[in-house]
């Protein structure tokens, strides 16, 4: 089973923050993301040992990496190339 699940949602938002979430959170998920693909935002939950799941701003299972990190990409994606992003995250990351 996989420590981390993603979802894009554009469309499918409402469904992936609800109906998915719950599911995710019965089998044990240790964290999801949802990439809100209109507001440009990674909203992130952590999954508790008893299944319940709560908002996150800070990675578990990729311990250091802030969801505003991912925010910025997505926002950068807009008017960035990839290559430039890349570049970008190589030097947040160095």
């Amino acid at each position: 089973m996989p420590n981390l699940v993603v979802e894009v949602g554009a469309s499918s938002l409402e469904d992936d923050l609800g109906r998915k979430r719950l599911m995710y959170e019965q089998i044990g998920i240790e964290e999801y993301w949802v990439v809100d693909v209109d507001a440009k935002e990674l909203i992130a939950f952590a999954i508790d040992g008893d299944g319940r799941s709560g908002r996150i701003w800070q990675s578990v299972v990729l311990p250091g990496l802030k969801t505003s990190l991912v925010d910025e990409a997505l926002r950068r994606s807009q008017t960035e190339n990839d290559g430039a992003i890349a570049w970008w995250l190589m030097k947040v990351f160095s």
